[in-house]
Parts: C-alpha cells; sequence; structure tokens
C-alpha cells in the first residue's frame, strides 16, 4: 500500500498529478515531469533530514497510483498532504493509505498531531477526511493555527488528527474485526 519515494516513478505518478481534477489541490505543482522529477528528489533529501516524511501510495500490483506526506513537521506534529489519481479515487485507497501513514507516524516517529489544511471548495476532500472517524475540526480548538493558514487568497478548512483519538479508533476496529474473525 505505502512505500518508500523513488526517482524512477516520478514519470508515472506526473501523469495522474497532471489531470484537472487533481492538479489545483496537490501542493507539489509541477508543471512537467523534469519539473516533478527534482521535485520529487527534493523531497526525498528533504526527509532524510527530517523536515518531512513522503511515501508512494501503490496499488495491489505495486504501481504508483498516488502519494502521501507530511510537511512542515515541528514538535511532533505537521500538515498531511494527500492525492491518488484520478482513475483510483473512489475506491477505497485514500482510507487504507491514511491509516498505514499515521499508523506510521503515530508509532514509529512518535507523532502526536497530524492536521490536514483542505481548501474550502474541495468538497471532495472535505467528505473524504470527515469519512475518518479519527478526524476532528479543529478551527475552534487551535484559532491561531487556523487564522495562519488563512491569510492569503486560499481559505481552508482545518481539521485535526490527536494520536490519542487515532489510537483508540483504530485499536477499537481492530479489536471489533478480531472478535468478528473468531
Amino acid at each position: 500500500m505505502l512505500k518508500q519515494r523513488e526517482l524512477h516513478e516520478t514519470a508515472e505518478l506526473y501523469e495522474l498529478l497532471r489531470h484537472p481534477s487533481v492538479f489545483p489541490y496537490v501542493r507539489q505543482k509541477a508543471t512537467s515531469a523534469e519539473e516533478y522529477l527534482f521535485m520529487t528528489k527534493q523531497l526525498i533529501e528533504e526527509e532524510q533530514i527530517g523536515q518531512t516524511i513522503s511515501r508512494t501510495i501503490v496499488d495491489e500490483w505495486g504501481a504508483p497510483i498516488g502519494t502521501i506526506s507530511i510537511f512542515d513537521i515541528q514538535d511532533g506534529a505537521g500538515f498531511l498532504g494527500t492525492w491518488i489519481g484520478k482513475p483510483f479515487q473512489g475506491v477505497g485507497y485514500n482510507q487504507k493509505a491514511k491509516l498505514a501513514f499515521l499508523n506510521e507516524l503515530f508509532f514509529d516517529y512518535d507523532f502526536h498531531t497530524v492536521f490536514l489544511r483542505v481548501r474550502e471548495e474541495n468538497g471532495r476532500s472535505q467528505a473524504a477526511a470527515l469519512k475518518l472517524p479519527y478526524v476532528i475540526d479543529a478551527e475552534l480548538t487551535n484559532p491561531l493555527l487556523f487564522e495562519e493558514i488563512n491569510q492569503g487568497a486560499t481559505k481552508f478548512r482545518l481539521f485535526k488528527i490527536p494520536k490519542d483519538l487515532f489510537y483508540l479508533t483504530t485499536a477499537n476496529t481492530q479489536e471489533e474485526a478480531e472478535e468478528q474473525a473468531m
């Protein structure tokens, strides 16, 4: 489902990224495959020095279908960025990728909070975020951060995933799955 980012997959990912329903919402707005290769190389270097963590989302056959990353890492928190190519949207990859990545962040890297900054006009991503039982609206709980991310012309909704809520929700779901398997 997730793997380390690799430069050889950038051409395939770029083709998915440039689709009109995906491109407006990605953080790395490359205008060519070469530019996306350069941006990915920078991202890999940033991960080596602890500024970001990024993974490639792959399908059942190991083909790259999108990316999931955490940016602006500071004091055990950061901003989640995810995109999935149009042909793979709406079939469950987003939730599975988030679950795997959040497990890695919270339990391998000891994050305590993951924020989601979603453009107001991106109803699809807002709906996807709100489907997750461990996501809460952070506009009232983190008003200074909400104000900071909305200083520019583009307006955002702010959500957060606290480690304790993620753990309680996913541990309960895992326990129910194990009981049903018996």
